[in-house]
């Protein structure tokens, strides 16, 4: 039975749950690799205390909400977005704060997948004598972290693929001109996307063509932007350069925030002076970088969401590979021609049947652009 129709609720509960939602996703642009978690404790269907967690390495969201409540969390109700944690990592056990507070009661929307918790949170809340129920709303809050919910299960990040195009698919002119397809709005949407993932991934064919920063620029739209320059988290931007072309004057390297760039093994042997973190990963049959190689680090490396931004090539091996999560078009409302770029570099199919197909995620307007958010029917 879905959460939206199970009758366990009271709608004060419904409520209380989708107020830690929204909490929850205030930490949208600085939890990496840490999972998006708020918590609000309740009594006697009042709000008493609330807190979301921040940042990786800094108290979780049920430490801040418990010292908003103080002594009023004594017989209390928490609500929390994802299974309380119940083991030592850089702060201490959720579940400890919970029982030394006294809470009576804890409610969470998710299991957390994570290893190292997965269950045992709420066995160790129930051996304390609290009361524990699970599933309030729990597909917002496994959507609320896609990618750290992918990461645990398969040890790849949740990859989304940024996509630009006329309203006749095109990319860019013949002559590769692109700057702008999209609106100034469009552009900020793409700037919001970036900070809220772990990294930005691209190839050393994007950067010799556009010299791109692959920054994210702070802004008011941004969740967690409003912070100060020095504690805005820049994304890890992950560069495919399997011979190490780019340049050392390239714009990428001038900018704040870390660079990987993944090579050949071949490659890494004359990597002594090429700026940026190198890294080596297995190759394709093909010669080019192995695309499922690539993924693993990326997943061992804790990125749960990772952001594509890139030309033809690589947007057609990861939607070829079945790669894609989850594709982001932004579509202008202007005509390119049948000689201008294509999306992606695809082999069709023999049969339209065998084509592979997409659902519409989410639809709305962008400034003058659409936006549409699509994932594939698996």
């Amino acid at each position: 039975m879905s959460d939206a129709h199970d009758e366990r609720w009271s709608r004060f509960e419904r409520l209380a749950m989708q107020r830690a939602l929204e909490l929850a996703a205030q930490g949208a642009a600085t939890t990496q690799p840490n999972p998006r978690v708020g918590c609000v404790i309740t009594r006697d269907d009042t709000i008493i205390g609330e807190g979301w967690h921040q940042r990786a390495g800094e108290p979780h969201a049920e430490v801040f909400a418990l010292r908003a409540a103080g002594e009023r969390a004594r017989g209390a109700t928490a609500f929390v977005t994802l299974e309380p944690c119940n083991h030592q990592g850089r702060t201490p056990p959720c579940t400890e704060a919970l029982i030394a507070a006294g809470i009576s009661k804890v409610i969470f929307a998710c299991g957390d997948p994570n290893p190292r918790v997965d269950g045992s949170g709420a066995a160790r809340l129930r051996a304390a004598g609290i009361t524990v129920e699970t599933g309030l709303l729990s597909d917002q809050g496994e959507e609320l972290n896609l990618g750290f919910f992918k990461r645990m299960r398969t040890g790849r990040p949740w990859v989304r693929l940024k996509l630009a195009a006329s309203l006749d698919g095109r990319t860019a002119l013949a002559s590769g001109e692109s700057r702008w397809i999209t609106s100034p709005q469009a552009r900020d949407d793409v700037h919001r996307f970036r900070a809220e993932s772990a990294a930005i991934l691209s190839t050393s064919a994007t950067v010799l063509a556009d010299d791109p920063e692959l920054t994210a620029r702070p802004a008011s739209t941004v969740t967690g932007a409003a912070n100060e320059d020095s504690k805005i988290r820049h994304p890890l931007r992950v560069i495919l350069d399997r011979h190490l072309r780019i340049p050392n004057a390239a714009r990428v390297f001038a900018t704040q925030g870390e660079i990987v760039r993944l090579t050949s093994a071949s490659a890494l042997a004359s990597s002594a002076n090429a700026p940026g973190r190198i890294e080596a990963i297995a190759s394709a049959t093909d010669g080019r970088l192995n695309l499922d190689a690539a993924l693993a680090w990326m997943g061992g490396a804790g990125l749960n969401e990772v952001w594509t931004e890139a030309g033809p090539t690589l947007a057609g091996a990861l939607l070829s590979g079945h790669f894609v999560d989850e594709l982001v078009l932004y579509v202008a409302p202007r005509l390119l021609g049948s000689d201008a770029r294509p999306l992606a570099n695809l082999v069709g199919p023999q049969r339209l049947a065998d084509s592979p197909e997409w659902r519409i995620h989410d639809l709305r307007q962008t400034g003058p652009d659409i936006r549409i958010m699509l994932r594939p029917n698996r």
